[in-house]
């Protein structure tokens, strides 16, 4: 191999190991620590709107790995439970949020559940991560004082931390008998486009900003 022929293929060389760490800087990992209806009650999870999600960021070219982490029934002291080893086994950029409708389902006091976000928004950020808290909203069988308190509790711990707050993504399917399944408090599968095109909407400026 001649001398230019070396600096040609050096070049290549180059150029291909560039472009394909720019490909592997590009892709980032969202873990989602839920409750049911994230990790979709009801729902095949070909159908879930964290699926739904995925795939429109791929047709748009974001490269966006998304770990659900979501179990039925979960609790904030549940997600503080398992935090630690799903990000040590993880590693994701961003963490979305998305737990406190059980506990207020059951009463837990105000302070529980503040505390239990506060402890999950400084373990995320200690290990690099990015945490992202989704407001949630609960029935107003519930009394308007307990439901205001624990409503604030959101933008509290967003406004105590470091952490990112998106809106309830049940805003504007909760009211609606056609989007929810017959126990009223989980979205049918007719709701996961909405769900799905919403988060998007206010995670995608977070992530590939």
């Amino acid at each position: 191999m001649s001398f230019p022929e070396i600096s040609r293929f050096k070049k290549l060389f180059i150029f291909v190991l560039i472009f394909s760490n720019s490909i592997i800087a590009d892709d980032k990992k969202l873990l989602i620590l839920g409750d049911s209806i994230s990790a979709g009650f009801g729902i095949k999870e070909s159908q879930n709107w964290t699926t739904l999600m995925k795939s429109s960021f791929s047709k748009e070219g974001k490269n966006l790995k998304i770990i659900n982490s979501s179990i039925s029934g979960d609790t904030t002291s549940g997600g503080l439970s398992r935090i630690s080893s799903d990000l040590d086994m993880h590693e994701p950029d961003f963490v979305l949020v998305e737990l406190g409708g059980n506990d207020a389902l059951r009463g837990y006091p105000i302070s529980r559940i503040k505390q239990n976000l506060l402890k999950i928004v400084s373990i995320i950020s200690s290990k690099q991560s990015i945490p992202i808290i989704m407001q949630i909203k609960i029935p107003p069988n519930y009394g308007k004082k307990y439901i205001d308190a624990f409503e604030n509790i959101y933008s509290e711990v967003a406004s105590e931390t470091n952490a990112k707050l998106i809106s309830f993504m049940l805003e504007n399917v909760a009211l609606s008998d056609d989007l929810m399944q017959p126990d009223g408090i989980h979205p049918n599968i007719n709701a996961q486009p909405l769900i799905s095109k919403q988060v998007k909407e206010e995670i995608q400026d977070i992530i590939f900003n």
